[in-house]
């Protein structure tokens, strides 16, 4: 049974990310709620609203250490239904706490990771990619752009919050380049008639360089230790 407690609220910029909290199986949880409005366009590698389209929130859940569901994607479409979130929408897990995540903004360009980095090391390697971790360490990255963007730019978006990622992970003295359950959702807006498609989102480009440093601040933010 899963209870859904009210929410505290922090911003993320002009943007509203409320702090969720949650028990489950006699243990408390936290997830992050940002209810996005119609007039989004997300990308996602997230379980559940992945890929691009139309989206009209997103949700970074907490699951315990040693998760065993079997149905990801549905817990969190549970999740987001509790919580009242409706409609299409993008939904991240993690076992880290969300409670201590990293925020950050650049020019608009905005930011929000949570970091768990039990499980770390680097993409390449000979190991096989057919076993999941026993015990998930998860850098969850949702930024935000206040433009609208070609799916190439969205693409690309990805890949400069990625090496974002890499360079903070680098920069805190991690020698990794992620965990094996690393997840990504950028958000534009949806194009409308008459307004010009970012085509780039490149980390030299305008909305790719701030997109880069926002990210970089919110991980580094997120893989602080607690004070």
């Amino acid at each position: 049974m899963t209870a859904v407690l009210p929410p505290s609220t922090t911003t993320a910029g002009p943007h509203d990310v409320r702090l969720l909290t949650r028990t489950e199986d006699g243990e408390r949880l936290h997830a992050l709620l940002w209810r996005a409005g119609p007039g989004w366009r997300m990308i996602s590698s997230a379980v559940l609203g992945g890929g691009i389209g139309e989206r009209g929130w997103v949700l970074n859940a907490q699951v315990a250490h040693g998760y065993r569901r079997t149905d990801p994607e549905r817990h969190l479409a549970e999740l987001a239904t509790a919580a009242g979130a409706a409609g299409p929408g993008v939904g991240l897990m993690t076992a880290a706490d969300v409670s201590r995540h990293g925020r950050a903004a650049d020019g608009g360009a905005q930011a929000v990771v949570t970091a768990g980095i039990s499980v770390r090391g680097w993409a390449a390697t000979e190991a096989e990619g057919t076993v999941l971790p026993a015990q998930p360490g998860t850098i969850n990255i949702v930024a935000v752009l206040p433009v609208a963007l070609t799916d190439a730019a969205l693409v690309n978006a990805v890949a400069t919050a990625t090496e974002a990622k890499v360079q903070a992970l680098l920069d805190a003295g991690h020698d990794c380049s992620g965990t094996p359950t690393d997840a990504v959702c950028v958000a534009s807006r949806t194009p409308a008639p008459g307004t010009p498609l970012h085509p780039f989102a490149g980390p030299r480009s305008l909305w790719g360089a701030r997109l880069a440093r926002a990210v970089h601040r919110a991980v580094g933010e997120a893989l602080a230790p607690a004070r």
